[in-house]
């Protein structure tokens, strides 16, 4: 799948990066018992909101990631339409993915007859098919709990459950796990260089993951210096603050298990999780 957009990239251009106060820390989260006892992975229930969470402010400046199921419009990023908890595009056939498995769980639902014209534009950014009324069903279609779990199922099959699978067979814990699912969000894992397995590999030439007998903190960080290359590719990704001024600090205050409460800033904006 080709590389994924972010809905408020566009939007943003050119805001520059808040300063980030260095003043926690390592020890404030590794030294605990505490720590100890909460080192589980991403995919943890607990862990797994908060990624949520975190994602969803860089995605749409919110916490409350369950509120946009309905979302969707053409951010213009050459992808076509962007929707849903996790930005499907009709572009990047993602969301027909979603619409066929929806088609297979409530025959005859409100965008079943939208099917053909997705294949058609997938690949693309026509709407061809799919306007004038499309986006108004997909708001429809979002009030079902069949189409949220839907999108959920996709969400997890397509980024979240193959991010926290290459996370813990490169052995990082919940932090590691989120960059790998944040990066495979926006970029995919298609052949493209600025993919999510192209940035592994990218960081692989500077550094080994804990499972190739590697320092995480070290390995995370060469990651993370190549998933700023590959935002850097595209003008619509140069603001790397969802990196720099939120997974980074987590990094640096030895934050390896994602543990509460986290403070962020994505676009200039705050967040805490308490």
């Amino acid at each position: 799948m080709e590389y994924r957009p972010t809905r408020r990239s566009t939007l943003l251009l050119g805001l520059g990066l808040a300063a980030v106060p260095a003043t926690a820390l390592v020890t404030r989260y590794a030294s605990s018992a505490d720590a100890a006892v909460q080192a589980v992975n991403l995919d943890d229930p607990a862990k797994k909101e908060i990624a949520m969470k975190v994602v969803c402010s860089a995605e749409n400046s919110s916490l409350n990631w369950k509120n946009y199921y309905k979302y969707i419009e053409d951010i213009d990023d050459g992808r076509g339409y962007t929707a849903g908890i996790i930005g499907f595009c009709s572009g990047t056939h993602d969301m027909l993915e979603l619409v066929e498995l929806y088609s297979q769980r409530k025959a005859g639902n409100i965008l079943q007859k939208y099917l053909p014209a997705l294949r058609e534009v997938d690949g693309s950014d026509s709407h061809e098919g799919l306007d004038p009324n499309y986006t108004r069903d997909w708001a429809t279609a979002a009030k079902d709990t069949v189409f949220q779990q839907c999108q959920n199922d996709e969400r997890d099959r397509v980024y979240f459950r193959p991010a926290v699978s290459q996370g813990k067979s490169d052995g990082v814990r919940a932090l590691g796990q989120f960059a790998y699912y944040d990066a495979i969000v926006m970029h995919g894992d298609g052949g493209d260089s600025t993919s999510f397995r192209n940035i592994r590999k990218r960081a692989l030439g500077k550094a080994k993951p804990p499972a190739q007998g590697g320092n995480e903190t070290t390995w995370l960080n060469a990651f993370l210096d190549a998933r700023v290359w590959a935002m850097k590719q595209e003008e619509a990704h140069s603001d790397t603050s969802r990196v720099d001024t939120a997974q980074r600090v987590w990094l640096r205050n030895g934050n390896l298990d994602l543990n509460t409460p986290l403070d962020w800033k994505v676009y200039g904006d705050s967040y805490h999780i308490g």
